[in-house]
């Protein structure tokens, strides 16, 4: 299969992409780096990169980002980091990207652990998380040609403990490999409509 996968320079998406190389064929895309560039905020490059790439039979978004702020000190501002690249980056991906995906082709989107156990600083990030799990169960009933759609929710994990560890305190975090297979299982499987869930 040929596979994007968006945030490819990740902590996550550098072993998904490690995972897949073995058997597929995968383009690496990131803000800055690796085989294409991309704005995940601007739908006008989302579609510029699915007419520059054929034959895609799945697309991977590993990447998002979101505003950490305790809810006093949050702003209208600040709250549209979260909407405009974690929410609406990635269903935007998927409203332009059905018209290019093979038939039987997926998406995988990642959602992640604080829409169910908050932390604080984490409403703007939890809330873009619950609105992608919630636009993968409705899509998922409507995609055509046999595409599918899930979600991946992660914990922390133990590879970005140094960096986000003092957010989640008590926090159990899962090795980045067991992460990366929840998005092995989503490309590589039949199920739809899914927000899986990695402890």
């Amino acid at each position: 299969m040929k596979i994007i996968v968006i945030g490819a320079t990740g902590t996550i998406g550098s072993n998904i992409v490690r995972k897949l190389e073995e058997q597929h064929e995968v383009i690496r895309v990131g803000s800055k780096s690796g085989d294409y560039q991309l704005d995940l905020t601007s739908p006008e490059e989302i579609e510029k990169m699915y007419k520059s790439i054929d034959n895609i039979d799945a697309v991977v978004s590993a990447t998002g980002s979101a505003s950490f702020k305790k809810l006093e000190e949050m702003t209208p501002e600040l709250n549209t980091v979260a909407v405009q690249s974690k929410l609406l980056g990635q269903i935007n991906l998927v409203l332009i990207g059905q018209h290019y995906l093979n038939a039987n082709g997926s998406f995988t989107l990642t959602t992640g652990v604080m829409m169910d156990d908050p932390i604080v600083h984490g409403s703007s990030a939890a809330m873009a998380n619950a609105g992608v799990a919630s636009f993968v169960k409705s899509a998922a009933i409507e995609l055509k040609n046999g595409i599918r759609i899930n979600s991946v929710s992660p914990t922390i994990v133990e590879e970005s403990l140094s960096k986000y560890g003092a957010f989640f305190d008590g926090f159990n975090p899962v090795p980045v490999d067991r992460v990366s297979n929840a998005y092995i299982k989503s490309i590589a499987g039949a199920q739809t409509g899914q927000n899986y869930t990695v402890y």
